[in-house]
């Protein structure tokens, strides 16, 4: 491919970065049990605890972080010169079982790693038996 000066890695930078983090990189995951519990180490390098959404969903439970970003350059007397827009999002889900209520599950966030920590046993589903009438 032949290469043009200036614009060598205009294209490198803008298809294989997410404001400066490998697409292939995000939400990268390792799980582990201690004590009890899973742990879910997440990296989830660029986004604020606020973008980052955690739901239980069917036995699913879903991780999304999405963001929008823009940056605007201007000259001396205040023109634009050069504008960017990002939107993006990343997702992951890790089914969990049926079991699990809301409150069994927390999580934090501390400089870019997402942990979330579940019982590694989830609660016991009581059956309750309902009668079926015969008409």
């Amino acid at each position: 491919m032949k290469q043009y000066p200036g614009f060598a890695h205009l294209f490198d930078d803008f298809f294989n970065s997410n404001f400066g983090v490998s697409q292939a990189g995000l939400l990268k995951t390792d799980i582990r049990e201690a004590n009890g519990n899973y742990e879910l180490n997440m990296e989830v390098p660029g986004f604020k605890k606020e973008d980052i959404h955690i739901e239980l969903s069917q036995g699913y439970l879903n991780i999304k972080a999405s963001r929008t970003n823009t940056e605007e350059e201007k000259d001396e007397s205040g023109k634009l010169i050069r504008q960017e827009r990002y939107s993006g999002s990343c997702s992951r889900s890790f089914y969990i079982g049926d079991g699990y209520k809301e409150e069994d599950i927390k999580a934090s966030f501390n400089n870019g790693e997402l942990i979330i920590t579940l019982p590694t046993e989830a609660r016991k589903i009581e059956e309750t038996k309902k009668m079926i009438s015969i008409e």
